[in-house]
């Protein structure tokens, strides 16, 4: 019975929560969504991303079709508005990770500089008298703000 109902009634049906409608109105129109898709795409893996994200979206989308279109052109409108923002949300993305790799090789290559200079110090520090190398630290912990009560800790 569900294949001779038109599309527009299974429509409705689904609108109002009716499983079985949606299932016969996705199966008799999937295979022609997913070729659009393809052709909105250009490749088979974008086309089932955005095919899979329109099959999610349209229990809640069929609430607002109305019958003056047929299901088909408003399904393909669907389908044309999915694919507008999935390449506006990719677009965005793209700005927002610009420059992202050259800022990580540099706090990467400054991470290793300092790292070095840590290792220079720890060993130039090594070869110091015991006296010498804790008059250094001290004074390195009050330069950087870590030793301020080192004088009265001393006693």
């Amino acid at each position: 019975m569900r294949m001779t109902t038109p599309d527009e009634d299974l429509a409705e049906a689904a609108a109002a929560g009716d499983g079985q409608a949606f299932a016969s109105l996705l199966a008799r129109h999937y295979d022609r969504l997913f070729a659009f898709c393809f052709r909105l795409t250009g490749t088979r893996t974008e086309a089932e991303d955005l095919c899979q994200d329109i099959c999610l979206a349209l229990p809640a989308k069929l609430g607002s079709y109305q019958k003056r279109a047929k299901v088909t052109t408003w399904l393909y409108r669907v389908a044309v508005n999915a694919a507008h923002d999935r390449r506006r949300k990719k677009a965005t993305y793209a700005k927002a990770t610009t420059g992202w790799g050259d800022w990580e090789i540099s706090r990467t290559a400054t991470d290793a500089e300092t790292a070095e200079k840590i290792d220079w110090l720890t060993h130039a520090m090594s070869q110091l008298g015991d006296d010498l190398r804790d008059t250094l630290a001290a004074a390195k912990a009050k330069s950087s703000g870590t030793g301020d009560n080192i004088g009265t800790a001393a006693g």
